[in-house]
């Protein structure tokens, strides 16, 4: 259901945004960058040869609207489900991974600290917390055994790993049981071994034991088929420490110090009644999200134990902010970050580099630039270096304006067993995936 193991090409700014760097390109084309297209094509191949077996929307199908949107196979009773694991090669042993033991995490962030998504330039390695994968893999209704392990028989080492958790998602006008399909990483010294089909087949297998027959996903690289293609955009927060460590360069014609000026926030939040959310508010706030995710075509079906859990402040997983009318104490709008940092690969001078996410934003009565402003200045109180957004929901009308730039690569979104006529501009999307 998933092939997130290749990088979504998020980590760095795209040091060009107006693209004007394509004559200098053409000369750097050499027998390595050749041999790495030559590689990717083959892998392509590979993995398309795959997806063309799974209920997914084919590319020969793209633009046939004569086929029904909604699932694209019907579900089999669950006595016909396959019962046992699907066979590993010898060497290596299926473990459910229990998130709640503390050797367990501390195994998994291993891996995935040292084996995750890196940019193109393997300069930088997503580095997520074990308290962010706590979060994120332990949802209300989550079921531990979607955290599936490879490990090697011999040595117990942990190689590979791939999750689902339970969502509900709302596509038009239906509300769909889905697993969302995440954090498929296999140990760099064993990418040959094809285990990435084996676990996909897998985690599906265990999804369809609890009877759930969808899956959302995403990834950085294409596979059949997108239902939408979206752009990572980056703001820089500290910019000399951004320069300085390579995730984006000085433009042309500016000093360090205009640059450090450029990116200049205020000291304190604009926006009256604005202040961190607190658990008596999860109500308001689950009503104003449901509210504003009816305007997608694709969105979460949210409930207060949703947004309990998904978006209370966590120390260093996620924060959230909302706006209090000073008059009624009505609550009018939100915005929410989470932290993911990346791991800053050979440099002598820094080691992390902390990233905030945009999440979920609604904006009623402050408008969405002003909140976003607010949003921007709290990130920077509380030392990140970036604040990154996707140009999903009505993101793309604060991004330049806020000085974001575009990040070098794309993140496509995919739904498994389940057809979509059309592909979604980015703004018809109210779906972020962690």
């Amino acid at each position: 259901m998933a092939d997130n193991n290749t990088s979504s090409n998020s980590l760095s700014e795209n040091p060009s945004p107006n693209g004007n760097s394509a004559s200098e390109n053409e000369s750097e084309v050499s027998i390595d960058v050749l041999a790495r297209k030559v590689h990717e094509s083959l892998s392509m191949a590979r993995r398309n040869k795959f997806w063309e077996t799974q209920p997914v929307g084919q590319f020969k199908d793209l633009g046939d609207t004569s086929l029904p949107e909604g699932p694209i196979e019907s579900p089999t009773p669950l006595s016909d489900v396959k019962q046992e694991p699907f066979n590993l090669p010898n060497l290596y042993e299926w473990i459910t991974c229990d998130m709640d033991s503390e050797e367990m995490c501390t195994e998994v962030y291993n891996l995935l600290s040292n084996n995750y998504v890196e940019d193109d330039d393997n300069m930088f390695r997503f580095n997520y917390s074990k308290e962010f994968l706590l979060w994120a893999l332990c949802p209300p209704g989550y079921y531990r055994s979607w955290h599936i392990g490879v490990r090697v028989k011999s040595s117990k080492k942990l190689v590979a790993f791939i999750t689902g958790v339970p969502a509900r998602i709302r596509v038009r006008d239906t509300v769909v049981n889905m697993a969302e399909i995440n954090f498929l990483c296999v140990h760099k010294k064993l990418r040959s071994k094809r285990l990435a089909p084996v676990m996909i087949k897998e985690v599906t297998r265990r999804v369809h034991l609890e009877n759930i027959w969808q899956a959302a996903y995403t990834a950085g690289v294409v596979l059949p088929t997108p239902i939408s293609t979206c752009q990572y955009w980056h703001r820089s927060l500290n910019p000399k420490k951004l320069i300085d460590v390579g995730f984006s360069r000085l433009g042309p014609r500016m000093t360090m110090s205009r640059t450090i000026k450029l990116y200049k926030l205020p000291d304190q939040t604009a926006t009256p009644g604005f202040r961190k959310m607190e658990p008596h508010d999860v109500p308001a706030v689950t009503r104003l999200l449901k509210n504003y995710l009816k305007q997608f075509l694709v969105a979460p079906d949210f409930d207060e134990n949703d947004v309990e859990h998904l978006l209370l402040t966590r120390e260093n997983v996620v924060d959230s902010y909302l706006v209090e009318s000073p008059e009624t104490h009505e609550i009018t709008d939100f915005c929410s970050f989470y932290t993911l940092p990346s791991s800053i690969l050979g440099n002598q001078n820094y080691s992390t580099l902390k990233a905030a996410y945009s999440y979920y934003n609604v904006s009623t009565k402050t408008p969405l630039l002003q909140l976003m402003n607010d949003a921007l200045i709290v990130a920077k109180q509380k030392d990140y270096d970036v604040f990154n957004a996707l140009d999903v929901m009505q993101n793309e009308s604060f991004l330049k304006e806020l000085k974001f730039g575009p990040g070098d690569g794309k993140l496509h979104y995919y739904l498994y067993n389940y057809r979509i006529n059309h592909v979604l501009r980015p703004s018809e999307l109210g779906l972020v995936l962690l």
